[in-house]
């Protein structure tokens, strides 16, 4: 196991004037990494990444570093969606930016599962609260694939990282099922054209089922379309990250995005828009 313990803010991205760096404290091990944001009693948030089959993951290789946000930072705010619709919690203002330096040579296959632990936000069934993620200075997007208890564990499957924070979104599920539909169609565009027609016509069936608020059926479909990128990663599709950016990890992407629009889904069938 490798151990590390950072103080820095973020060398990138919007806001950083504005906000304050926070202590990280990193262990790594096996398929693991655990980060604990603050210190001590003051920590603020534990942050656990699991990956499936990584290489060279080691506590300076995986790249976490936080800081605590000003929430009236309008740069920061236009990174968000819908106005006043997402709010950053104010229970956490705190941005995790998971950012593996070239040099460290980190690579794993397919996804892994990020989880965001606090005692700072209270857990409630149904809850707004949710995962979000974007490229470094980039605008932010929902991610969830899970919201459970003790106080809030908030988690997301990724293919890939960069800046993540829990915020309190609003907006209409309807809205956010249709804008997750969206990305997964983007992430099928990109694949080979002989890989297309299959990944289409599982996001047209549950797109379709979502329209007829037939959720069981929205979600098997949903759920094969995750299978299907997984099982052919590796042949078909590029199913590899590497801290070296010179691969796209095209079936991670389209599992985790799946993954994110399964919950939305389900949220709409147990709590309606």
């Amino acid at each position: 196991m490798s151990t590390l313990t950072l103080a820095f803010g973020l060398m990138a991205g919007a806001g950083t004037a504005a906000a304050q760096a926070l202590p990280v404290s990193i262990e790594a091990s096996g398929n693991v990494a655990h980060a604990r944001i603050g210190l001590g009693s003051t920590s603020l948030a534990d942050v656990t990444l699991s990956f499936q089959d990584a290489s060279n993951l080691n506590a300076a290789s995986v790249g976490i570093s936080a800081e605590q946000l000003n929430l009236a930072d309008p740069t920061l705010l236009a990174r968000l969606p819908a106005g006043s619709l997402t709010q950053i919690a104010s229970g956490l203002p705190v941005m995790i930016t998971v950012e593996p330096p070239a040099s460290g040579g980190l690579s794993f296959r397919n996804t892994g599962r990020m989880e965001i632990h606090t005692h700072a936000l209270p857990y409630t069934v149904g809850s707004s609260l949710r995962v979000f993620k974007a490229p470094l200075g980039g605008s932010f997007r929902d991610v969830t694939d899970e919201i459970a208890q003790g106080s809030v564990r908030a988690r997301s499957t990724y293919g890939g990282f960069s800046q993540f924070l829990i915020v309190s979104d609003l907006r209409p599920t309807a809205d956010v099922v249709a804008e997750k539909v969206a990305r997964l169609r983007t992430n099928v565009d990109a694949l080979p054209a002989a890989e297309q027609a299959g990944f289409d016509t599982l996001i047209d069936n549950a797109e379709s089922a979502v329209a007829r608020a037939d959720y069981a059926d929205a979600i098997a479909n949903v759920d094969a379309l995750k299978a299907r990128a997984l099982e052919r990663g590796g042949s078909a599709l590029a199913n590899e990250w590497r801290a070296s950016r010179d691969v796209t990890n095209h079936a991670g992407e389209i599992a985790a995005n799946a993954a994110t629009l399964r919950f939305s889904v389900a949220y709409l069938r147990d709590f309606g828009q």
